[in-house]
């Protein structure tokens, strides 16, 4: 509807429409989560964001073939994906079972677990027959204010100031290399009021390397830790970003290209695991108006980013502004829990060894379905079969 706006006013009042739609993208991402095994979680929670990085280079893709023709076709180019994944989303993604456990509802759950053995080829009539018993899981009915509660204060916080971060560094790193590239495009648009003759090519270089990034972190998230990967992402991606912005103007296209390139590869190995990480470490009763209450607070940071790197501010006031926001999202995702290896929700702030070694023991609270016959009759729970 974007496209349809007539002036500021509708616009603003489409945009917030649109803030529902993308509030909504952690509930498919987080009942993925719950499916997951363990071992496989963190490989392939990152896995779906190659469909994030599709749209990044879709996007440019789309501008350079209709924003000289009309910025509304442009936006609806864009939407149309998104309606597709809305529908398909409505008709494939299922309740959390979890969930429907929770709340009492156990004919819904074995249905939906049936249907996941059907899925992935396993007959649902004898691994999940009717005899099959679902344990029951109590959790407590938790809701926006809970999250500032005394129990989750301390997470929520560090989350959301991760969130914004890393918001403001993904957002504010596409909209430097930009105007890094394009800088007397921009500026020559604005003072005659057209539309600016971006570098098309460079953008698109630089935004595959989401690709790389992409990659490299589903290669290592499980043996690095998604902590350290956080940590380490952000600060490096800080690092190139500030090395970018000092260098423009001064290095040759080639330096810059590469600079642009491998910051964009760091903040999409430290977005995605935050994400990975955010879902893994609330439990069931929170998770969902958790990660929707953090993905906010990093629209929020998105919303900041044009202000910060508009052409009112130098490029070297950018980049030093964004290295030092970057550090700080490094420092508050370092002391998160640590979730590799552990059950959904089985992390805390106040975990010590012996508490993450019992725990690693254990199947976790998750519903990780294991299709392999049983040698005794199964028992479906929120912690697997057992």
């Amino acid at each position: 509807f974007t496209a349809f706006a007539t002036g500021y006013a509708s616009l603003l009042g489409i945009r917030f429409m649109v803030g529902f739609g993308v509030g909504g993208l952690t509930v498919p991402f987080d009942i993925f989560a719950e499916f997951l095994p363990t071992s496989h979680r963190g490989k392939h929670l990152l896995v779906i964001e190659y469909f994030w990085t599709a749209g990044s280079l879709m996007t440019p893709l789309f501008a350079y073939l209709t924003l000289d023709v009309s910025w509304r076709l442009f936006v609806i180019l864009c939407a149309v994906p998104c309606i597709i994944s809305g529908f398909l989303g409505i008709c494939l993604v299922p309740e959390s079972p979890r969930w429907l456990i929770s709340v009492g509802q156990h004919d819904r759950a074995l249905a939906v677990i049936r249907n996941a053995a059907a899925v992935n080829g396993v007959n649902p009539d004898i691994q999940f027959h009717k005899n099959v018993k679902l344990k029951d899981e109590h959790v407590e009915e938790s809701g926006f204010r809970d999250l500032l509660s005394r129990k989750w204060r301390k997470l929520t916080l560090l989350l959301w100031t991760t969130w914004i971060g890393y918001a403001i560094g993904y957002y504010g790193t596409i909209l430097t290399v930009t105007r890094v590239f394009d800088a007397d495009a921009v500026e020559g648009a604005e003072s005659s009021g057209g539309t600016p003759n971006f570098d098309y090519k460079a953008i698109f270089i630089s935004a595959s390397a989401e690709i790389l990034g992409l990659f490299v972190v589903i290669q290592t998230v499980d043996s690095f830790g998604r902590v350290p990967t956080q940590a380490l992402s952000y600060t490096f991606g800080g690092i190139l970003l500030f090395s970018l912005a000092m260098s423009a103007g001064t290095a040759n296209a080639t330096v810059l290209t590469i600079l642009a390139f491998f910051a964009r590869a760091f903040e999409m190995m430290g977005s995605c695991v935050t994400w990975v990480s955010t879902a893994e470490i609330l439990t069931t009763e929170i998770r969902t108006t958790g990660h929707s209450a953090a993905n906010a607070m990093g629209r929020t940071g998105a919303f900041m980013s044009p202000y910060l790197v508009g052409s009112g501010n130098s490029l070297k006031f950018v980049g030093s502004v964004m290295l030092v926001i970057h550090l700080v999202t490094a420092v508050t995702a370092y002391h998160l829990p640590e979730s590799k290896g552990r059950g959904l929700g089985h992390t805390s702030l106040e975990d010590d060894d012996e508490v993450n070694r019992e725990e690693e023991d254990e199947t976790g609270n998750e519903m990780s379905f294991r299709y392999d016959t049983p040698e005794t009759e199964p028992v479906v729970s929120s912690r697997g079969i057992v």
